[in-house]
């Protein structure tokens, strides 16, 4: 009898039930081998995973890897169920030279038995199934994007993912799709939140008034108004939620969907090496931000507007001057007209940063116990 251990991989990201795929795979490589007298005494079974992650960076594949170093390792051979699953690119390129190393076997469906090292015909053949899952995965990424632009451009529709702050889920309706709307999934679109709808409409007021962002989240947690992660503390487990910062109020003052219109493709994720010295290691993903006229606009408003569509604009466009070279700072009017001959020459002895003069609103402090100017 030959001991075999079994390999395989199934993703979430193409909707496969992990379960039904180790099941016909694992079934695709016992009929191959049982025949010849083989049994699968070993599983390594990658769930969750992409195949345009490397072996090494899947963690049964590279457990994998890792025995086949082992002299007791209990197992002779290994059978892949689908090699589509299992190599992407030229993954296989890269890692069957490892097999005939450590003199494991390689048994693959598609070649019958197991991989000659020698014969060109069993190269080119898995090269051809690594180029085609990689153009296969290329594919549903297509689709899936081509898809979802138009279902914003044309239907408004929610997209899934967390609603922007002000915002809290509504129920839309059953799925349009007859397999969906027959299993229970419902669609669902933005609905005010009574209590954080009216901050975000604070927040464009106030910035269009002339307070910085950095001002206007001392005054936001000054009043204890819960910062976005802190109104959601189920979608921010990993976030402190103590305070406004001056990035959330920043990501607030971009975000479109304010206007009512639904938004995507703003802030795509792409594929980057992960390590420009070894491209055998992969990408990651990264997420980063579109230039405006790449984002995808729905024809209409789809959803109740915070703000609208003009505050939004002066908004953007206030932001963009400030981002501009040679521009001065706006500050907002003091609360006295007085002249101080020390004014933006005091520092404060204990933290050693510049103080502002004092106003007519101000509690009587010494010099070295005034606060730091947040405008400053």
């Amino acid at each position: 009898m030959t001991r075999f251990a079994f390999i395989g991989r199934c993703s979430t990201e193409d909707l496969q039930d992990p379960e039904a795929s180790r099941n016909w795979q694992l079934t695709r490589a016992r009929t191959l081998i049982e025949p010849a007298g083989g049994e699968v005494v070993a599983e390594y079974f990658d769930s969750g995973h992409s195949r345009a992650l490397p072996w090494k960076r899947r963690p049964q594949a590279a457990a994998l890897l890792r025995a086949l170093r082992d002299p007791g390792r209990g197992f002779d051979a290994v059978v892949i169920g689908e090699p589509q699953r299992t190599f992407y690119g030229d993954q296989f390129g890269n890692t069957f030279p490892l097999f005939v190393h450590f003199n494991v076997p390689l048994w693959v469906p598609e070649v019958g038995g197991a991989i000659d090292p020698e014969n060109e015909a069993h190269d080119l053949v898995m090269s051809v199934f690594g180029g085609m899952s990689k153009g296969e995965r290329n594919r549903i990424k297509i689709r899936v994007r081509t898809a979802m632009a138009s279902q914003t451009r044309l239907e408004g529709r929610f997209l899934g993912g967390r609603p922007p702050y002000g915002y809290r889920l509504g129920d839309a309706g059953p799925h349009p799709h007859p397999v969906k709307g027959a299993a229970g999934t419902r669609l669902h679109r933005l609905e005010p939140d009574p209590v954080a709808g009216p901050v975000v409409a604070r927040i464009f007021a106030m910035y269009l008034r002339g307070q910085g962002m950095h001002a206007i989240a001392e005054t936001l947690t000054r009043e204890d108004i819960p910062c976005p992660s802190a109104a959601d503390r189920m979608r921010n487990p990993h976030r402190d939620g103590r305070a406004w910062s001056k990035g959330a109020v920043r990501w607030i003052l971009s975000n479109p969907r304010y206007t009512g219109h639904q938004v995507w493709n703003k802030q795509p994720k792409r594929e980057v090496l992960l390590d420009i010295d070894d491209v055998t290691l992969g990408h990651r993903t990264q997420q980063s931000l579109n230039p405006v006229e790449e984002w995808i606009w729905s024809a209409d408003p789809v959803h109740t507007p915070l703000v609208s569509m003009e505050i939004f604009t002066r908004a953007q466009g206030k932001a963009a001057a400030r981002r501009s070279p040679g521009h001065r700072a706006e500050r907002m009017p003091r609360s006295t007209h007085r002249d101080y001959a020390l004014r933006g020459l005091l520092y404060c002895g204990r933290a050693r940063t510049k103080c502002r003069a004092p106003t007519t609103t101000d509690t009587p402090t010494t010099a070295a116990g005034s606060r730091p100017n947040s405008n400053a």
